[in-house]
């Protein structure tokens, strides 16, 4: 019995071989565009902020990675996804210039900012808000799937995850930045500042919904503090407003409004006699 099933081996393997191959064909996936998405992206992070890295060169190398990422993820003959990079880099300063903006605005409103060296090494709200601004960038010309794993890597690395779609305004701050979602549809506007755990989402989860805006609108100089839950596409956070600790927000509030959380904690004190 033993020799019998031994024998069946190479049989029995290439059965399973034939029968992943099968439920393969069902789907196209080359891992080597996340892997080269990642190099691409830590390219374009050293490029624009280390100092150590020379700009003509960097900017020599992203095209390159560029060019073979577009080879990987586009299928047109004519106009192909490459020649996106001309236009891709000539809106690099002006996205420089934002995130400047956005590490002064998280230096100034930060007490534990003691530097802006400190900001862009050691702040994951500002990496998460500079890999979004880049891959919001690529979205808006159109290049497929490369946007979208470019926000992975800044959820990967910091905890935050913003749909490139999002059109956030400058400046921006997230601070802590573990746990904030930030959704496809969602509009904000200038000087906003976000704290850990906040979600900014749909209230309806519909493929329905795809092309209607389902994320909410946060209007300028609004605060929203940790854990709040804002939902849906016709919700409004008014100019001004602050949105406190653990609300749960599906409606819009005017202007200058002061939202929170009414607490139900009740503390029993047992006393040892």
């Amino acid at each position: 019995m033993q020799k019998y099933i031994i024998a069946m081996l190479p049989v029995l393997k290439q059965d399973i071989i034939e029968e992943i191959k099968a439920e393969k064909a069902k789907v196209c996936n080359i891992y080597e565009i996340k892997s080269k998405t990642e190099e691409f992206t830590k390219q374009l992070f050293l490029t624009l902020f280390d100092k150590n890295t020379d700009v003509a060169s960097g900017m020599d190398e992203l095209e390159e990675q560029f060019k073979n990422l577009a080879d990987l993820v586009c299928f047109k003959e004519v106009d192909p996804c490459r020649e996106i990079w001309t236009d891709f880099m000539s809106k690099l300063p002006a996205i420089l210039k934002k995130l400047n903006k956005d590490a002064c605005f998280i230096k100034e409103n930060d007490p534990a900012a003691n530097s802006l060296e400190e900001v862009y090494l050691a702040y994951p709200g500002f990496y998460a808000i500079a890999i979004y601004r880049l891959s919001n960038t690529l979205m808006e010309f159109g290049l497929p799937l490369v946007p979208r794993l470019m926000s992975e890597c800044a959820h990967t690395q910091t905890g935050s995850d913003i749909n490139p779609g999002a059109k956030i305004g400058s400046p921006f701050f997230i601070d802590h930045a573990t746990g904030v979602v930030i959704g496809e549809t969602c509009v904000i506007e200038d000087r906003v500042k976000v704290y850990q755990g906040v979600t900014l989402g749909a209230l309806l989860v519909s493929k329905e919904m795809k092309n209607k805006k389902r994320h909410p609108t946060i209007k300028s100089d609004v605060t929203i503090y940790a854990n709040a839950t804002i939902l849906g596409g016709d919700t409004i956070v008014g100019d001004g407003s602050t949105i406190g600790g653990n609300v749960w927000l599906t409606k819009s509030v005017a202007k200058n409004s002061r939202v929170t959380h009414k607490s139900m904690d009740k503390i029993n004190e047992n006393k040892i006699t």
